[in-house]
């Protein structure tokens, strides 16, 4: 996926949205507070996310994508609330590419986003017969189509001002990101909640990093967004980036807080304890009889290591548990 591109994922399935078991509609008091519960988390997390990598500033003016899928509209939404309640004044303006896909319903958008009264634009581009005619039957569409859109958005973002471009992309997808960069492109990288976009001249963001996709999806059907599905591109079952979220979800289900991990550790990466020699002057260390925070243990065992794996164990009673290893 491109860095720059939209995605939004289908209306939540039943492996998305196991999480946000749905609260039990015969009580509806019940039902409530769990619905507040989950608007409170969700702005708690775009708030935070927004302040750790200070996305928005005073008088900014944030497009936000919206293709009509459940994340761009949870997105828009939670931008909204927080508008009313930051502690500056910015802007909030809806953009919408209509690629021309055989029976999009124009309507819809437009219809909704006039009745939150919404600022918005809607551009027209046939990206859809480009993608159909380049793209044999069979093959990837998502790269030349993100590229299309993406070339769209920032043209757009320049015409009415936009300083910043705020993508829907969650923490679900930064975790696949970084998985198919890993597995397939030899890299430890994914979609960063704040960059400089490719021509240097916008700036894209990330708001939902830290929200999770199953709350994404629990969201969309309390606020009964009208969700308008991606038939050229969400359909394709066979994409590997679905495959990431399958693997993930697997994990999440037998080895919980694992993902969890594996997302906090995006935001502690150790140079000196990787190989890039461009983020770490490996050529010139040398010892210097002084000591180093955080320095190398060496040759001993991590204790954080030691006592997360021992917790895990202990969770799991059904595991076997190996003898400690003899010293060397």
């Amino acid at each position: 996926m491109d860095d720059s591109a939209t995605t939004d994922s289908p209306p939540a399935s039943p492996a998305a949205s196991e999480a946000g078991s749905t609260p039990a509609r015969s009580d509806p008091r019940k039902a409530e507070f769990e619905a507040n519960k989950l608007r409170k988390r969700l702005r708690r997390q775009v708030g935070e996310a927004i302040g750790d990598y200070r996305l928005i500033a005073p008088h900014d003016r944030v497009m936000v994508c919206v293709s009509g899928g459940k994340d761009s509209y949870g997105l828009l939404d939670i931008l909204l609330s927080l508008k009313g309640r930051a502690p500056f004044p910015f802007e909030v303006i809806a953009m919408n590419l209509d690629q021309k896909q055989p029976g999009f319903p124009a309507d819809v958008l437009p219809r909704y986003l006039e009745a939150r009264g919404v600022p918005f634009r809607i551009v027209e581009q046939d990206t859809y017969s480009v993608v159909k005619r380049v793209i044999p039957d069979g093959g990837t569409l998502c790269s030349l189509c993100s590229r299309l859109r993406r070339g769209a958005i920032y043209r757009v973002a320049a015409e009415i001002g936009a300083t910043r471009i705020a993508l829907g992309h969650h923490r679900d997808d930064l975790l696949a990101t970084f998985f198919l960069n890993l597995f397939f492109g030899g890299k430890l990288k994914t979609m960063p909640p704040k960059l400089v976009s490719d021509d240097g001249r916008h700036v894209v963001i990330r708001p939902l990093a830290y929200a999770r996709e199953r709350d994404l999806a629990r969201y969309a059907e309390l606020r009964a967004f009208p969700i308008i599905p991606c038939t050229l591109c969400g359909s394709q079952e066979h994409l590997q980036r679905r495959q990431i979220g399958a693997m993930l979800r697997d994990w999440e289900k037998k080895e919980p807080g694992r993902i969890e991990s594996i997302f906090n550790a995006l935001g502690r990466a150790v140079p000196s304890h990787l190989m890039d020699r461009k983020l770490f002057d490996f050529a010139s260390l040398e010892a210097t009889g002084t000591p180093v925070e955080d320095g190398d243990i060496g040759f001993d065992v991590d204790p954080a290591i030691e006592a997360a794996v021992e917790a895990a164990a202990e969770a799991q009673p059904n595991v076997i548990r190996l003898p400690p290893a003899p010293r060397r």
